[in-house]
């Protein structure tokens, strides 16, 4: 296995959309949502760990998920989980971190994965995760994998990419925003649209040249910890300034504005999971297209429902077609899967009861 190769994976987000299962205490990566015995982060890790030394994985999380993460990854000393202080979107903690690892090793390769995708074919995003490994090795580029689009979504930023590169790994044009449908449609026709699954490739030098030209202020803030970096000190110095840097994302404060941008069209199955209605896509399901997570039915006149409850609970239902049904703990959620969008602001109700 490369010692050179290493991943970033993030697992601070919350996943308000899939309330009342994912809370502020207790997000959605640290859950089984698959029902599959392995919870989000767990698979994430053992995908990953297929190519990158199991010690070279870093796990970014909020201060709050440090004992959930060493709970469910026993393999992951203390050392390799990075604790937020502040939630400042991605970019500082993506820079906190390669600035880390280049101190530990300036030829390193490394990925930057959310903790919390679903991924089919797993052998094949290790190829695909390889080819890229071997292109950032070689040249000055930041990488992304571009995922196939299926159909005009409007809930992804999209990349676009030159359609007259006939190499496997193509030169970004541009990365696009969230489009409306009519907009979706023209991207998917053109035929040179991926969606942005927010998995990134790239070496130490690049990312942290790429920071240090287009950031320099969080350059700057970051820098001042150099010293500090995998020795004791580092936590301190990480709490004091960590909540002073801008709350930015990846996409916008670095790829966005780069002309170094690669990406190769993914060729594995993906799904970001982001609501209950991604999960039930990837679910099993019945003849009816309902499908059960933990909990024992008794089904008529239902249809295309996703149901899910703690301790097998009997749920029995009659009349109810494209629902999301959630029983946890004292909540049970009852809604229509059209609506799933409002999911976050319903929680937010919910959470002042």
């Amino acid at each position: 296995m490369n010692k050179n190769y290493y991943a970033i994976l993030m697992a601070g987000g919350v996943g308000s959309r899939f309330w009342p299962v994912s809370t502020t205490d207790f997000p959605k990566q640290f859950h089984d949502m698959l029902g599959s015995g392995d919870t989000l982060i767990q698979k994430t890790f053992s995908r990953l760990s297929k190519l990158i030394p199991v010690e070279n994985i870093l796990i970014l999380t909020n201060e709050r998920y440090n004992g959930l993460v060493l709970e469910q990854l026993p393999m992951v000393k203390q050392e390799q989980v990075l604790l937020e202080p502040a939630m400042r979107n991605t970019a500082p903690c993506i820079l906190y971190a390669s600035l880390k690892i280049k101190k530990l090793n300036p030829d390193a390769v490394m990925v930057v994965a959310p903790s919390d995708h679903w991924i089919e074919d797993e052998d094949e995003f290790a190829r695909n995760l390889q080819q890229c490994f071997d292109f950032c090795q070689k040249e000055n580029a930041l990488m992304t994998l571009g995922i196939q689009p299926t159909f005009p979504n409007t809930g992804f930023g999209y990349i676009e990419f030159d359609k007259t590169d006939n190499n496997p790994i193509k030169k970004v044009n541009q990365f696009r925003e969230k489009p409306d449908y009519e907009t979706a449609k023209s991207f998917l026709a053109s035929g040179n649209f991926l969606w942005n699954g927010g998995i990134f490739i790239w070496s130490a030098k690049a990312i942290t040249e790429a920071f240090e030209k287009l950031q320099p202020q969080m350059d700057a803030l970051f820098k001042q910890g150099l010293e500090s970096y995998n020795t004791n000190n580092e936590k301190q110095f990480i709490d004091i300034n960590y909540a002073k840097a801008e709350d930015v994302s990846i996409d916008y404060a670095v790829m966005e504005k780069a002309k170094n941008v690669f990406v190769l069209p993914a060729t594995f199955d993906w799904n970001d999971l982001g609501t209950w209605g991604s999960l039930h896509e990837k679910l099993d399901k019945d003849e009816n297209n309902n499908a059960v997570v933990n909990a024992t039915v008794v089904l008529e006149n239902a249809s295309n429902n996703i149901i899910r409850a703690d301790g097998k609970k009997l749920i029995i239902i009659d009349g109810l077609d494209d629902y999301i049904i959630v029983d946890k703990d004292d909540v049970l959620m009852i809604y229509p899967k059209s609506k799933e969008q409002d999911i976050k602001r319903i929680t937010a109700i919910a959470n002042k009861l």
